[in-house]
């Protein structure tokens, strides 16, 4: 019998990866699935950590089922995307209309339609660094180039559209913001927003605004959505229900579209053959959005004393406590990105710290390393699960730390986090 030829994979992938469910994690599921008690701090997902939806949604789902096994349009159910453009205009963007919302099974759907749509080959996209990997592997995968701009972590982890503006060459076609941050936490003020704008504006570059942590906000934070700071640059706002309305798993998002009629009427083109081309978003899922935008109980849970807000205070109080690790306190979305400090880890990179957190203490946490070029020693924890397992996790990477440590501080809580915040984010100014 003559063998089966390799089939090699395409070269195009050579630099895709997605560590929040990679290797580490198929390990990490090995373990458990020996009987192994592993601690996973590593998906953004509620309904994993006794946050619930509303019934409300749920049952707008059930109620529907019936009548949602055929297609919908391609860009979804005229009711849905009225009830995403009528929550853009309460937001302060006036001109969306239901034709400027496109829906679909999550933004991890979308944003790769937004830049098969926009690149060719070797087009450059700015990004965030950190940013969530979906980002740069969606732009390689549309044959574009990602190019990272770095935000400050002294600076609470904003960037500096100055530097921004430094990386934007002939071949930039966007840049995109990720904003309340994921991994970081951060959210930017309008002056650095209002910078960006400004940079697209003046070089032609479409603005791609992943807004969907824009409702987790603590301390009295508020978000300004990027879109209202360029009302004549096309700008694609990215939101959805995973996060917002706590159901992942039904896979419903969406993007709305501003300032891209005339001159980016190809652009728009081109969106709209490919949203043909995927025959529709999940139906049942489409039924969801007017009362998911409706019943909105995420304030609750962001407000002084709500499940997410006392969760993400336990969590980085307790990193504040440990020695050798610092953490900015992070003001949206629910994670924390800590850094282990030189001298109490050997070696220094964060993959190997991950992983020998894992298989000494069963802890599985994402090694900052996968979310773009940044200093080593990084650590993404989602600050969602219940205090009682933030503090066993905490006290796990205490006491893998105390054993590897090279260095001991001289005072108990010598780095504590709030010294990272040297320079506030409003003190950053845009580029002349």
């Amino acid at each position: 019998m003559t063998p089966c030829p390799r089939v090699r994979a395409s070269r195009k992938l050579s630099g895709v990866s997605y560590s929040l469910r990679g290797p580490l994690a198929a390990q990490a599921e090995r373990m458990r699935a020996a009987g192994e008690d592993v601690l996973a701090l590593n998906l953004g997902d509620p309904a994993a950590y006794g946050l619930p939806p509303a019934r409300e949604v749920v049952q707008a789902v059930r109620e529907h089922l019936d009548h949602s096994c055929g297609y919908s349009a391609a860009a979804g159910l005229p009711e849905a995307r009225d009830a995403v453009a009528r929550h853009y205009r309460d937001k302060g963007l006036d001109t969306v209309r239901s034709c400027d919302v496109y829906l679909g099974n999550g933004v991890s759907e979308l944003a790769p339609l937004s830049l098969h749509a926009l690149l060719d080959p070797l087009d450059q996209v700015l990004i965030p660094a950190p940013d969530y990997p979906m980002w740069t592997a969606s732009v390689v995968m549309a044959g574009g180039r990602p190019v990272h701009y770095p935000c400050d972590e002294a600076s609470d982890w904003c960037p500096d559209p100055a530097d921004i503006a430094r990386r934007v060459t002939d071949r930039t076609r966007a840049i995109v913001v990720i904003n309340p941050n994921n991994p970081t936490g951060a959210v930017w003020p309008r002056g650095i927003l209002d910078g960006i704008a400004d940079i697209a504006r003046r070089r032609g570059l479409v603005l791609l605004a992943d807004e969907i942590y824009a409702d987790f906000l603590y301390d009295g934070t508020s978000h300004t959505p990027l879109a209202t700071c360029a009302p004549d640059v096309p700008c694609l706002t990215f939101g959805g229900l995973s996060k917002r309305s706590r159901i992942p798993g039904y896979r419903m998002g969406w993007l709305a579209l501003t300032g891209c009629r005339g001159p980016a009427s190809d652009y728009v083109a081109a969106l709209e053959t490919l949203a043909s081309l995927r025959l529709c978003p999940n139906v049942p899922a489409q039924r969801a959005v007017e009362t998911a935008l409706r019943v909105d109980d995420t304030r609750a849970l962001t407000a002084p004393g709500g499940a997410l807000r006392l969760r993400r205070d336990h969590l980085w109080h307790l990193l504040a406590d440990v020695p050798g690790v610092r953490a900015v306190k992070p003001h949206g979305a629910f994670y924390v990105f800590p850094r282990v400090m030189p001298g109490h880890y050997r070696p220094s990179d964060d993959e190997s710290l991950a992983a020998d957190l894992l298989h000494e203490e069963r802890l599985f946490v994402v090694p900052g390393s996968g979310l773009g070029p940044v200093r080593p020693g990084h650590l993404r924890m989602v600050t969602l699960p219940p205090p009682h397992i933030l503090t066993e996790a905490v006290a796990r990477l205490a006491r893998f730390l105390d054993r590897r440590s090279t260095t001991r501080p001289s005072t108990p809580n010598q780095d504590r986090p709030q010294r990272l915040c040297r320079r506030p984010c409003e003190e950053r100014r845009p580029p002349p």
